[in-house]
């Protein structure tokens, strides 16, 4: 699609839960020219995979990109982490364990206790701590990123139509997707093009002022589980 609109484009496999694998990836990048984007939109859905890969990708992972683009970051330049809604339904963890997931150096991440398989034994649990580590982890770095000249951000999108989406429609819990849709106060999903529109912002000259910040976007899901007609009963 980017080369069809006349942009010099290259691809590369990359396994973010690996760190030579990321390293490698940012030497091909450097090698092109100054570091002025990174867009980590990279993650498993609990539809898609047990906690400890969960884990491994969406939290270790993210730490690790974070930290690997974070050393190279041009001046200028911004970044965005693809976090989620349900980062924000899970329910308050300590100031301890908030500061843990946000600063804990990255190969010692996965090794926090309240992360032990005996602690985290459900996928749910494990997406919605990495999320919310996402989010924090963002925020601790924004104070690195920041003596680069760069800023970075998160986004926290809810039911995007999207091929994990769609694992997570048609997977065992599909039903309570469908719901919150359903429930929503928009009544309906997102589209990728939104999500772009709100990464368009944060990244541009626009969102120069905006950095360390997450952005939920969910049709109001959020809003209706703690408020609405989603709330537990």
């Amino acid at each position: 699609m980017l080369s069809n609109a006349g942009f010099e484009v290259s691809t590369a496999t990359v396994d973010v839960s690996s760190r030579e694998s990321v390293h490698a990836h940012v030497q091909i990048a450097t090698a092109c020219g100054d570091i002025t984007g990174v867009i980590h939109a990279a993650g498993v859905s609990p539809s898609q995979a047990p906690p400890a890969t969960i884990l491994a990708v969406d939290l270790y992972g993210t730490a690790l990109v974070l930290e690997e683009f974070g050393n190279v970051i041009a001046r200028g330049g911004a970044g965005i982490v693809i976090a989620s809604q349900s980062g924000h339904r899970l329910g308050a963890l300590t100031a301890e364990q908030d500061a843990a997931l946000a600063t804990t150096p990255t190969e010692e991440l996965l090794g926090l206790p309240m992360l032990a398989p005996d602690q985290v034994t459900d996928p749910l649990h494990a997406y919605q701590l990495a999320k919310r580590g996402n989010s924090l982890r963002v925020m601790a770095e924004a104070v690195r990123w920041g003596k680069r000249g760069a800023r970075v951000n998160t986004i926290s999108p809810g039911i995007i139509f999207t091929p994990l989406a769609k694992d997570e429609l048609t997977g065992p819990r599909g039903e309570g997707y469908r719901r919150m849709i359903e429930l929503s106060p928009v009544g309906r999903g997102g589209t990728p093009d939104e999500v772009g529109a709100v990464g368009a912002l944060r990244m541009g000259p626009d969102g120069t002022f905006i950095t360390g910040s997450d952005f939920l976007m969910d049709g109001g899901v959020t809003a209706s589980y703690f408020y609405g007609e989603l709330a537990p009963r």
